[in-house]
């Protein structure tokens, strides 16, 4: 969701898939930021379903709460 520039007609950003820009004034953009299609937000979805998109985990610390349970 990158911001770019001061245009005189209102601020763009971004596409957070293709990087498209997208214009913040536009009602139907509105609706599918911080990306510009409805594909780029499929897209997005898929990843975050087929396990792309992780937090990561310290599992030296997770092996000591378990160890804490016992």
């Amino acid at each position: 969701m990158n911001r770019t520039g001061n245009e005189p007609h209102g601020a763009t950003m971004q596409c957070a898939i293709c990087k498209r820009d997208i214009a913040e004034s536009d009602p139907q953009a509105k609706a599918l930021l911080p990306f510009c299609s409805e594909r780029c937000k499929l897209i997005d979805l898929g990843r975050w379903l087929n396990g792309k998109y992780q937090i990561p985990v310290d599992e030296s610390a997770r092996e000591t709460s378990e160890d804490e349970r016992d």
